[in-house]
């Protein structure tokens, strides 16, 4: 018996509209780029050929709609995946949280992205290579833009932000794609939120995974974060783009002045919003896996703009302490579980968390 011909990719993604998941309350954030999966290696191994090895669901902005669904801020992921078991897992994900799904797109020609992930003893993690590409890249490479325009023009409306990174512009349709919800953002009123992510891979297979942006690619990341209202960022991020790590000055050096978070690993989150500047301590715990603890931090931050959008223009200091000290309790737990989005705690379960270690 002969095997089944693929599906047309345009049916596909047809279908993958019709059947989406769109939950009752409009979602308030719409996070845009990529769904993956992190294939975590085993402590100091290498997850290309040493087992074992842990598949997890992960993608920045999927793990940040997921954070955002469990803290109980609706939100929407706007992406594309393959027509596979990934796909699939993704599809029944977002389902269970609550995600809205109406701008998810379904890919019959290019599979969903495995990212390989090294693991120290400590539970840090590097991002190296990438597993599963058949010769036309992945889905998350082809988020069409043509298509995603009917689902923004139902959710730009109604949202509060926009939260996206730099992985998109590493591909002409993916950039494309960013380009055109920023247009809707701009002309909706919508607030952007940029957390660079930089990850060179994406970019250059080859590449080294702790090299920074080249002059080019700078340039082609600057107007993303020309359009922020918040940008949030890593120590050696902040260095690459602005050649300071301090908050302000990488807000100063953008025409929109954004509120600026500046994480350092083990060190003090360091934040500029508007006039007020502050650290945060991190919680002392012990991690398992470090893999999307900055993206529950920044769903922290997120869910807390959506209920109280006046701390965006600083000046509420002790708002912004509570804040910051929320976001990073929603960072701390995620590092006490394995992968991204399992760990995810509710808000009841960070305010019980915070009320036992003040």
């Amino acid at each position: 018996m002969g095997s089944a011909p693929a599906p047309d990719p345009a049916t596909a993604t047809a279908t993958a509209t019709a059947t989406a998941h769109v939950p009752a309350a409009p979602p308030q954030v719409l996070c845009l780029g990529e769904a993956l999966v992190d294939r975590l290696g085993p402590p100091g191994g290498d997850p290309a050929g040493e087992g074992p090895c842990d598949d997890r669901l992960g993608g920045a902005p999927a793990n940040v709609a997921c954070a955002l669904a469990r803290l109980g801020t609706p939100a929407a992921f706007l992406g594309r995946l393959g027509m596979d078991a990934i796909g699939e897992a993704f599809a029944q994900l977002f389902a269970s949280r609550g995600v809205d799904t109406s701008g998810l797109q379904r890919d019959a020609e290019r599979p969903s992205r495995i990212v390989l992930v090294r693991r120290d003893a400590a539970g840090e993690r590097q991002f190296g290579g990438f597993a599963g590409e058949r010769g036309a890249g992945f889905a998350d490479q082809a988020l069409n833009a043509p298509q995603l325009d009917a689902a923004l023009g139902v959710l730009m409306p109604r949202a509060r932000w926009l939260v996206t990174g730099t992985i998109p512009l590493a591909s002409p349709a993916s950039a494309a794609a960013l380009e055109l919800a920023l247009r809707w953002a701009a002309d909706t009123g919508v607030a952007v939120a940029v957390d660079v992510n930089w990850r060179p891979t994406f970019w250059d297979p080859a590449a080294d995974p702790a090299s920074g942006p080249d002059p080019q690619q700078l340039c082609r990341c600057q107007p993303l974060l020309e359009r922020a209202a918040l940008v949030k960022c890593a120590r050696e991020e902040a260095l690459w783009l602005c050649g300071s790590d301090d908050p302000a000055m990488l807000s100063a050096s953008l025409p929109c002045l954004p509120a600026v978070v500046v994480t350092d690993g083990a060190n003090p989150v360091r934040w500029c919003w508007g006039e007020s500047v502050g650290e945060q301590a991190p919680f002392p715990v012990v991690a398992v896996d470090t893999t999307g603890a900055g993206d529950a931090f920044s769903a922290g931050l997120l869910h807390g703009l959506c209920r109280r959008p006046e701390l965006l223009a600083g000046g509420d200091e002790a708002g912004l302490r509570e804040l910051m000290r929320f976001a990073s309790a929603c960072g701390a737990l995620v590092c006490q579980g394995a992968g991204a989005i399992d760990p995810q705690p509710s808000a009841a379960a960070v305010q019980a968390w915070l009320n036992r270690v003040r």
